[in-house]
Order: structure tokens, then sequence, then C-alpha cells
């Protein structure tokens, strides 16, 4: 029994791995029967991809709220604080709610699973679809945590599934092969239940395809049945959007880059799938407002954060900087997971770069500064393990025509984002005095 929320939370974040030793989603399963099978009370969007999915279940989220549902959200990870994960209508869910849920679902692993628990990921699956159900939403946004096939979200049935892209991403787990990470992704794909597909790839494509005609599943690609044009950058975005009779014209988009209108665009077509009276100018008003935080996002006074984890991040955030900022150099800052492609994406950075400075976070599967630095050959290469002091150095020798851009892994891109928002608002106040 847990007796408070950081008693619960310090101890399920220890499920790393899993002491469970029974076969993929069957400690779920079980836990769930137990309960009455929640996930059959609720109407479900599945949201999966390399990239992508946070920001396409974000708009998705923001169409389908401004249409009046009542959105229930299951994101990861979190910047600040794990309730983060588990929203309806961008409400958390509360301390007193979270831990009513999670001893319950402890009664249910001592009593009926020997005290073997399951992963993190999949306890927070367990207290987000109860959740869901006790508070009746009218649809649940669920993103996978990693692949779909055997990723605990994938108990559900959705109305509507969303594979946004495909590249080589924890290959430990998911295959070391496009193909065969696109197989692990279309495995959310469901019996005769539409499918929203983002990917490009033409080998991952005819994956995801033989997938979709195993299940009848009807299928709408980008840039076939789902087509934008007209794209413009600015402050505000705006493309030309087309899906069988509906022709939008001029969507505003407050995300930058052209990966945001993709995502956009699959995120209007999964909400006029889940509820086809969904009106043109609410999802206008919808994207307008829609920001999602860590994904391009400027923090004070030319810094960018963004959560370019692997190799197509990377590229889809040199293209927005060039586009956005075609004048400024480019100072990075990278920290990163070692289950990732880095050299990759040091190589681009290395491209574009006016410098390169490499640090590393307190995680025990976090690359060590020097061992991404060795990947890297920029002329101008700083390390320093101290994060914190590398940032405060970088900020106060920055340049009028300098950006500094923090970036990797989203877990990275977290603690920064809390430093930085932290250290502006201390500005603000000194400043206010």
């Amino acid at each position: 029994m847990f007796h408070s929320i950081e008693e619960c939370t310090n101890f399920i974040f220890t499920l790393k791995a899993s002491t469970y030793k029974g076969q993929p989603l069957e400690a779920v399963r079980k836990i769930l029967q137990l309960l009455g099978n929640p996930e059959e009370k609720v109407k479900f969007i599945h949201f999966a991809g390399s990239n992508g999915k946070g920001s396409t279940l974000n708009a998705t989220r923001a169409i389908l709220t401004e249409h009046g549902l009542r959105v229930g959200a299951f994101i990861s990870p979190h910047l600040e604080r794990v309730n983060e994960r588990i929203t309806i209508n961008h409400t958390q869910i509360s301390d007193e709610a979270f831990l009513q849920y999670a001893n319950k679902v402890a009664k249910i692993i001592e009593t009926n699973l020997d005290g073997q628990f399951p992963s993190f990921f999949e306890i927070m699956t367990v207290i987000a679809l109860m959740h869901f159900a006790n508070e009746k939403v009218d649809v649940a946004l669920m993103e996978t945590g990693i692949g779909g096939r055997i990723d605990s979200t994938n108990v559900i049935t959705p109305e509507v599934s969303v594979i946004t892209t495909i590249s080589l991403e924890h290959t430990d787990i998911l295959g070391d092969t496009i193909e065969k990470i696109a197989f692990e992704k279309a495995g959310i794909i469901k019996f005769e239940k539409p499918v929203v597909v983002g990917v490009k790839q033409m080998n991952a494509q005819k994956v995801i395809r033989q997938r979709g005609a195993e299940c009848n599943a009807p299928m709408y690609f980008l840039n076939e049945s789902i087509v934008t044009s007209n794209e413009k950058i600015g402050l505000l975005q705006q493309f030309d959007y087309h899906f069988q009779q509906h022709v939008f014209p001029s969507i505003p988009l407050v995300m930058q880059g052209n990966h945001q209108i993709d995502n956009a665009a699959l995120a209007i077509t999964a909400s006029l799938l889940f509820d086809r009276n969904i009106k043109e100018s609410t999802i206008r008003q919808a994207l307008q407002n829609a920001r999602w935080e860590g994904r391009f996002e400027q923090i004070g006074e030319g810094v960018i954060i963004d959560g370019a984890h692997n190799s197509e991040g990377t590229t889809a955030l040199i293209e927005t900087l060039k586009k956005v900022y075609p004048n400024k150099q480019y100072k990075f800052i990278y920290a990163a997971l070692q289950d990732k492609d880095h050299e990759m994406s040091i190589q681009m950075m290395d491209q574009v770069a006016s410098a390169m400075n490499f640090t590393e976070i307190d995680l025990p599967r976090a690359a060590k500064a020097r061992v991404l630095a060795s990947k890297s050959s920029h002329s101008k290469v700083n390390v320093n393990e101290n994060w914190m002091q590398l940032i405060e150095v970088e900020l106060a020798n920055r340049k009028e025509n300098e950006l500094l851009i923090i970036t990797g892994s989203l877990y990275f891109i977290a603690e920064v984002r809390k430093f930085l928002v932290e250290k502006e608002e201390n500005c603000h106040d000194s400043k206010v005095r």
C-alpha cells in the first residue's frame, strides 16, 4: 500500500525493466481483466511512429477538444511530473486519483501475479485506462511507448489508428531494418478500423499495407488520399488540406516546420474519421493555438529546444532552422540515450553548426558526452558532462547572430526546459523588483 504520491511514483519509476516474466502484454491483460476491462468502456485513437506521434496526438487533441468533446490523452515522456502523462482536456490526473488507482493495481499484482510487477510504462497504461473509463471520456488518445505490436497500449481496439513515421530506433527491441520496425508499428492496426499513415519510405509502406490488407482496414496515406499544398512559412504557417470531400484552404498552424504540416494533416484526417461532423472553423481555431512543449520551442532570447532524438528528427530540426532562421549561426548542445543512432544525427548537425557541444544526463541509459563527441568531425567541439554548467556558459557567451539549439533525448529536453523556464521566471521576478 502506497501512502503518498511520492512513495508511489518513486517505486514505479524503478520498474524500468519488468520483473514479470510472462508473455508480452500478458500481465497488462490479466490486470485489466481483474479490473473489469476498463479499456472496453472507452473509444480510442491510437498513435505510433518513430517521430511525430506526440505532435500529431497533440494536434488531434486540440481539434477534438475544440469540437466540444471530453478528450483523454496518454503521452510520454513527461517534462516535469508524471501526472502530465494522463490528462483529460489538458487537466492532469490528480495525485489522489493516481494514488488510488496505483494502490488498486498493486493489490491485484500482489494477490494475483505473485508480486511480480510489470514495467513502469505498463503500470502507467493501466492507470490511464482506469482513469479514462472512470471519468467517461468521449475519446482517449493513446501514444505508444516503443513500437506498437507488443506495446502495452496495444490492448485497446481504437476507432482510428495513426502511424506517423518510421526510422531506425530501438533496434535492439524493434529490429535492425526499416521493414522490421514498420512491422512492429503496424501491429496497432485492427480489424476493419481505419488507419492514417504518414510513412513515406516505400519499403515501410509495403509492410504497413500488407498488415492493413490482412485486417481489411481502410488505409489513408499522406501524399495519396491526404494531400497538403501551398505551404507558407511564417509566425503562423499555412497550408491547404485535401481529403475526400474536405478541401480546407490556408489552414493556420502555430507549430513550425514542414514535418508539423504533415503531423497536422494526419491529425485532421484522424479527427474527421472519428467524427465527420467536425467543422472547418473548429480545425482552424484549434491548430492556430496547438503548441507542443519541447518541439522547436523558443525559451528566452535566442534559445531553441527540440526533442530531435533520432536522425529523422534531426533532419526536420535542421530543415526548420534553415527556413525560420536562415541568417543565424547555430550552436548545438546535444545529449542522448545509448539506444539511438547518434552518428548520423551528429554528422548532420556538424554540417550546419558553428560549434558542437556535448553533455550527458544522469540516467542509467545515458550516452557519455565524450563518446558522443568522438562521433563529431566538427572543428569546434566542446565536452562538458555538467549540462547545467554548459548551458550557463553558452548563454553567457551567446552572440546576437547566434542561436543556441539544445537537442537530443526528450528526457534531456524535459530537464533543460524546467531549468530554462525557472531561469526565465527568476529573471522576470528580479526585474519586477
